[in-house]
């Protein structure tokens, strides 16, 4: 492996490095993408980013990660995508690609060893499908948390979230199936995993509680190889969420 203060360069296996420092406005861009890889923009701590590491990890595809200061981007960052957004990938050739799902499935197409998406066109529309409702469950996350912060009462917010991690439970205890699309983790299970690996650190849970299906969905995610590598411990995602909800977001917490 050879890194630099900035840039991760990664062989199989794909191990993501420990100092990953965020590349902020000003900042030098990063070289060409190395041919025999492709090179994901990234935030540490975002979890639509994380996404895409967890399926390039998953599948071993071999890559470099650069992060971004999303709070101060670099312009050579918002050439590459108007958006700003993570995450983003860049191939030796200069194509880019943006948006988490999208990328994510990208990334299954290109390098086909180790499908997470099935071949089945109805079964891959059942995981979009799922996707679709679950990004309705994606804002309870933060509005919650934020909204206790600020004193509101979220007591309709928090009754709102059992019942969609409810339906969550019950669609596993129909299936009965270890994960969410059968007894092997598949691209949908990378695609929810990032919020509910922040729950401890955000004070949610508790909410899993009344879901025991959905308490060892997590629990059996916890022991995937891909999550162990991309995962942070809640003290350090509660260090990052107190800087961030305090405006002085650190994107370089605990390096």
């Amino acid at each position: 492996m050879i890194h630099t203060p900035s840039i991760c360069i990664i062989v199989p296996p794909a191990e993501i490095m420990s100092t990953q420092k965020s590349f902020a406005k000003g900042s030098t861009a990063p070289g060409p993408v190395p041919e025999g890889t492709i090179r994901l923009y990234s935030m540490r701590f975002c979890p639509f980013a994380q996404r895409a590491r967890l399926v390039l990890q998953a599948k071993g595809i071999k890559h470099d990660v650069v992060n971004i200061n999303l709070k101060e981007k670099p312009d050579w960052f918002l050439e590459k995508n108007p958006l700003g957004l993570v995450p983003t990938l860049e191939t030796p050739s200069g194509q880019v690609i943006y948006e988490s799902p999208i990328t994510c499935e990208y990334l299954d197409e290109v390098y086909p060893d180790k499908k997470l998406l099935p071949s089945d066109p109805f079964e891959k529309a059942q995981q979009k499908m799922m996707l679709e409702c679950y990004s309705k469950v994606v804002p309870y996350f933060y509005k919650i948390p934020m909204g206790k912060r600020s004193g509101e009462d979220v007591s309709a917010l928090e009754g709102e979230l059992k019942e969609k991690l409810a339906k969550l439970n019950e669609h596993l205890k129909t299936k009965k199936s270890n994960y969410m699309a059968g007894d092997s983790i598949t691209m949908i299970d990378y695609m929810m995993w990032p919020w509910f690996e922040r729950m401890e650190g955000m004070q949610l849970k508790h909410f899993l509680d009344g879901t025991p299906e959905l308490k060892k969905w997590t629990e059996r995610m916890l022991e995937d190889p891909a999550v162990k590598e991309t995962m942070h411990a809640p003290d350090t995602h509660i260090g990052f969420y107190t800087s961030y909800i305090a405006g002085k977001a650190d994107y370089d917490y605990g390096l």
